[in-house]
């Protein structure tokens, strides 16, 4: 049982990473036209253009992706609380609360994980091939991110440390997530 739900939350996971990312990056406007872009996309158009049609954009944001990314991490939540044996006894209600805290908490969790794993990316490719064609859309997904950083601690000798501040930062929301 145990390897079927590792399994269940490495693919509900895979696709809600990229979802939430095709969310992230539009509303950040990080071009989609690099090898990154296109593989998000290829990926993610199985859902989110029939989602489209039900759920338009507004604001600038494009909610089929983000409600792509819930409906997973509340198909996958369902899936757990259906599992366990204690909840057999429990009204609707307390389940349905229980699975949708679950998934908003699990969808939370990997937004501040993109964005760690983009300023992880964007630190090695600064220093290794800053014209990588991964550096632009790194730099674009964690420049909102960095920029407050930046005009509070400046770089030292050439060494910017908004990433490891922003990293630091991420990891103290996590333990509250």
């Amino acid at each position: 049982m145990q390897a079927i739900v590792f399994l269940l939350d490495a693919v509900a996971s895979f696709f809600a990473t990229l979802f939430l990312l095709r969310f992230m990056m539009q509303a950040m406007r990080v071009s989609f036209a690099g090898q990154i872009g296109d593989f998000v996309v290829k990926l993610t158009n199985w859902a989110v253009k029939p989602l489209r049609r039900v759920i338009p954009g507004l604001g600038g944001f494009d909610w089929a992706s983000l409600i792509a990314a819930l409906a997973i991490e509340l198909l996958f939540a369902g899936i757990i609380v259906g599992a366990m044996s204690h909840f057999g006894e429990a009204d609707g209600l307390s389940v349905a609360l229980t699975i949708l805290m679950m998934a908003g908490r699990s969808l939370l969790r990997l937004a501040v994980y993109i964005l760690i794993g983009a300023l992880i990316l964007q630190a090695v490719l600064s220093w290794i091939n800053p014209y990588s064609p991964l550096a632009a859309p790194a730099h674009q997904l964690t420049r909102p991110m960095l920029d407050p950083i930046r005009r509070i601690i400046p770089t030292i000798s050439g060494i910017d440390l908004s990433p490891l501040v922003a990293i630091l930062l991420l990891q103290t929301l996590l333990m509250f997530l």
